[in-house]
């Protein structure tokens, strides 16, 4: 009969530590899985009060600046000039709605999908800011298209904006916990390298 013991030490066997181990394991995630599944409701509401709404630029000279300044720097990157202003456009309502830098939103762009408004990641985030498409059940509107350049880069901001509020303006942090990393330097200093050598002003 085999009691768990090893005959000639009195500490329990190897396997059945491992056994152990593993069922305590097993024990904590079911406990603990909910809790981190179960999406934040203050950012919920958020994303709900952003897609209901939109602005756009309330100074239409300092709005046409920043248009030709940072139609020339994504020149390369989008070539069709008409496109490249709309999205431009797009950028500078959304990251101003969300009281962001629209410059930062372009370097999470950059970052993030390298302007590609069909990317869509191993973990299945989408679009232009790779926002996972959980949140539009939680917020309601399941048919809505991440991969659509407005919706995307409201929920992006919004999603952003949160975190940045959660870490009372600390951008490092904000950009981590953006990304899933949390702790972690590389993607902030990603984001940094890209605002600083292409969008900062």
């Amino acid at each position: 009969m085999n009691s768990g013991i090893c005959k000639q030490q009195s500490t329990p066997c190897p396997g059945y530590l491992t056994i152990s181990r593993w069922l305590g394991l097993l024990c904590l995630l079911i406990t603990i899985q909910p809790l981190q599944a179960a999406p934040d409701l203050e950012l919920r509401q958020r994303l709900m009060s952003a897609i209901a709404t939109s602005t756009s630029f309330n100074d239409r000279f300092d709005a046409e600046v920043w248009l030709l300044d940072m139609s020339q720097r994504l020149s390369r990157r989008l070539p069709d000039t008409n496109k490249r202003l709309h999205f431009l456009r797009l950028v500078h309502q959304e990251a101003t709605q969300a009281d962001l830098p629209p410059e930062l939103v372009l370097a999470v762009i950059e970052v993030e999908s390298s302007f590609n408004r069909w990317a869509i990641s191993r973990s299945g985030a989408q679009g232009l800011m790779q926002v996972m498409p959980f949140w539009l059940k939680e917020i309601g509107r399941p048919d809505d298209n991440l991969l659509q350049t407005t919706t995307n880069l409201r929920m992006g901001c919004t999603i952003l904006k949160y975190y940045l509020d959660m870490e009372k303006g600390r951008l490092r942090p904000a950009l981590a916990r953006y990304n899933g990393s949390l702790g972690r330097r590389h993607y902030p200093d990603k984001v940094f390298n890209a605002l600083n050598k292409r969008w900062y002003r």
